[in-house]
């Protein structure tokens, strides 16, 4: 059996011989490049969700009794409010979300396409959205915090491509999944950390004491990964010809596996998106299930602790499947996002208390992909466009979903109401889960292909990576 089949099989077949587990006997280089890079997406998903701990007194700070905005934002204020009408100030706080998210989504793809080493691609995002969260903290005027929150996103988009690519090169591709779901824990444990750290720091310090303290931790992570060594002589951003952007993107787009998944994520992403945007606030207004305060606090605790079981329970499900069905890991997240549908419409219409607990198992069955979806396009690229694929990926998710999600089913709400439009947000579970189940068939033909482009570039630079190794054991 050739090396490339071997690799390729490892993908269908269960590992022989004792199962010591993947950290275990993962390289020392793997181990603390996993570690590092774990430990950094919990600070960015920190950085990310504080300021969502603190609007209050940020409303108290620029709007209500202080200075008020520069005449620039003032005009920008009266022209956003003209449009989508409400009260200017919460128009005018909304904007810091988008003022994070849009250069986040766009700047993915044009930082992958950067010719550097992606430890320093590491550790300058690092640092560049630590002192931006840092400047956040020194904002004197709305305008300054709306730049800073930029300057935040589009350090975070440096970071997010990079990192998952750098670990599927550590990991070869019969232990990748049961790795990644700890990068992406930090998804659920970072955002309720933002919450409650940033809600108890403001308390006794104030809200700018919160984003100088966030600030800290960043620069020295930043600085360490200054010193960390490439897993992969081929990862370079490129593909083995040397071809640019645009072949890359070709290829992707002939990537069925690659498609499908990205298109699944898009969908969930709407739907997640648009429930943590606009969930707390139906079931205090609409439904009456209690004060805000309780609302937020049952829901938030929802997100963290559903995201977190997901999480881990996703990949391990997936796992187990691997070893009968070469899809497992569209079929994980497939069949999850359809057994939510019908939990997520009995939520709308049945009474709380116990609604609360289908908003949990509805919560859970959507964030079940996380390991597996995020799996599947580490599997199924190559490490030459690894970190390209996953820049293309999360433009495509966030454009066309939390980027729109929020504002679409408002629009739905005014029109028809808050509950015909969560039954229309309900519609991408299925749009998500069928997508996901067709993608089943063509994981293991892609995956395959993906490692033995690794494998004939492992041999032509001398054999030192990772994946290399898994093929001579």
């Amino acid at each position: 059996m050739t090396n490339s089949a071997t690799i390729a099989n490892s993908h269908l077949k269960p590992e022989s011989g004792r199962q010591s587990g993947p950290l275990a006997s993962a390289s020392r280089p793997a181990q603390l490049a996993l570690l590092l890079l774990v430990a950094i997406n919990l600070l960015n998903l920190i950085d990310r969700q504080i300021l969502s701990a603190v609007v209050p007194m940020l409303r108290v700070e620029f709007f209500a009794g202080g200075q008020p905005p520069n005449p620039a934002v003032r005009y920008f204020l009266d022209r956003l409010s003209g449009i989508l009408g409400g009260n200017a100030e919460n128009a005018m706080l909304g904007l810091l979300a988008m003022a994070f998210m849009l250069p986040y989504t766009v700047g993915a793809p044009l930082f992958a396409s950067f010719k550097t080493r992606r430890w320093t691609m590491v550790g300058g995002a690092v640092i560049i959205f630590s002192l931006a969260t840092a400047m956040t903290g020194w904002a004197g005027g709305f305008g300054l915090l709306l730049i800073a929150r930029c300057l935040v996103g589009l350090g975070e988009s440096a970071f997010a491509p990079v990192a998952p690519s750098i670990i599927a090169d550590h990991f070869p591709v019969n232990v990748r999944g049961r790795v990644m779901p700890y990068f992406y824990l930090a998804l659920p444990l970072g955002s309720a950390l933002g919450f409650v750290l940033g809600g108890q720091i403001a308390q006794a310090h104030g809200w700018r004491a919160v984003f100088l303290v966030a600030a800290v931790p960043g620069l020295v992570l930043g600085l360490l990964s200054y010193f960390m060594k490439e897993p992969n002589p081929c990862a370079s951003g490129q593909t083995a010809s040397g071809a640019g952007k645009l072949i890359m993107l070709k290829q992707l787009l002939e990537n069925r596996s690659f498609v499908l998944v990205t298109l699944g994520e898009a969908a969930m992403t709407f739907a997640i998106g648009g429930m943590v945007f606009w969930m707390p606030s139906y079931i205090y207004e609409f439904r009456g299930a209690g004060s805000l305060a309780q609302v937020n606090l049952i829901f938030g605790a929802i997100v963290v602790l559903a995201g977190t079981a997901a999480t881990f329970l996703g990949a391990q499900a997936a796992e187990r499947l691997k070893k009968r069905r070469s899809g497992a890991y569209f079929l994980v997240s497939g069949w999850a996002m359809l057994l939510g549908f019908p939990i997520f419409v009995a939520a709308l219409f049945i009474p709380f208390p116990f609604a609360w607990i289908l908003m949990f198992l509805a919560t859970f069955c959507l964030l079940f992909n996380t390991g597996p979806a995020n799996t599947i396009i580490a599997d199924v690229n190559s490490a030459a466009v690894r970190t390209f694929a996953y820049s293309v990926n999360i433009f495509t998710i966030h454009a066309l979903g939390d980027v729109i999600s929020p504002l679409i089913i408002g629009a739905v709400a005014d029109a028809k109401g808050m509950n015909i439009a969560f039954l229309f947000v309900s519609l991408f579970f299925l749009i998500g889960g069928t997508l996901w189940l067709y993608g089943a068939r063509f994981l293991a033909d892609d995956t395959q292909r993906a490692v033995r482009q690794d494998s004939l570039c492992d041999v032509n630079a001398g054999g030192n990576s990772d994946n290399l190794a898994a093929v001579q054991n």
